[in-house]
């Protein structure tokens, strides 16, 4: 059996610009990490190569200071520019064994996906966790296919490696993951929405453990 990365997948933070008021994006994740947030993808399907290049650096600089993984979505150039901790590759993206290649052995690689077979093969790609949403309604991205706690639960269950929860998960959705043993929730607007980002990412944390105490106990 592969043996897995050290990586704290519980409160995921995942990026979007658009949803920036008059906040900073690098404030509103320095927030996020001061609220014990170890994961950031920087995600901005909007953004240009040079924009994105640029936000990768600075946001490598910031996770790290905070002890904090910084993965990068779809773009494989862009992880390797800035030796970014990983990649998080879509359905439709490079597949995972050809990613390892590129990126090395030592890089995480995160995987989507919404059914069993699907997990399963990134899991036989050498994908280092598998994310599976939209669990609840999201407007971060358009959702094409059934999903709900249950399948979650089910998907999870499938693979040895860990699964991540994303799509929807904010304070209003998250008792309805209760007793889902997952690694993790992914959060977009659940936290860069929120006013007290810190408070917020704290909350989610704690709800978090709440919901997986029986699994994290064994």
């Amino acid at each position: 059996m592969r043996k897995l990365k050290s990586v704290d997948y519980s409160i995921y933070l995942v990026t979007d610009r658009s949803l920036m008021t008059g906040d900073n994006l690098l404030n509103a994740v320095e927030e996020s990490l001061n609220g014990g947030t170890k994961l950031v993808q920087l995600r901005e399907k909007n953004a240009t190569t040079r924009e994105f290049l640029e936000l990768a650096v600075e946001l490598k600089e910031l996770c790290h200071r905070y002890n904090a993984k910084l993965l990068i979505n779809d773009r494989i150039d862009i992880a390797l520019a800035v030796d970014a901790d990983g990649v998080h590759l879509g359905q439709t993206d490079i597949p995972a064994d050809i990613a390892r290649k590129i990126l090395g052995e030592d890089k995480i690689i995160g995987i989507s996906a919404q059914t069993i077979d699907r997990a399963r093969e990134a899991e036989s790609l050498g994908a280092d966790y598998i994310g599976v949403g939209a669990v609840f309604p999201t407007k971060t991205k358009d959702v094409i296919h059934d999903m709900n706690p249950e399948i979650l639960s089910s998907v999870a269950a499938s693979v040895s490696i860990p699964v991540v929860a994303i799509g929807g998960i904010n304070r209003t959705t998250i008792d309805n993951l209760k007793d889902i043993d997952v690694a993790g929730y992914a959060i977009v607007t659940g936290i860069l929405m929120a006013e007290d980002k810190k408070y917020e990412t704290e909350y989610l944390l704690k709800k978090y453990r709440e919901n997986t105490r029986a699994f994290n106990a064994k």
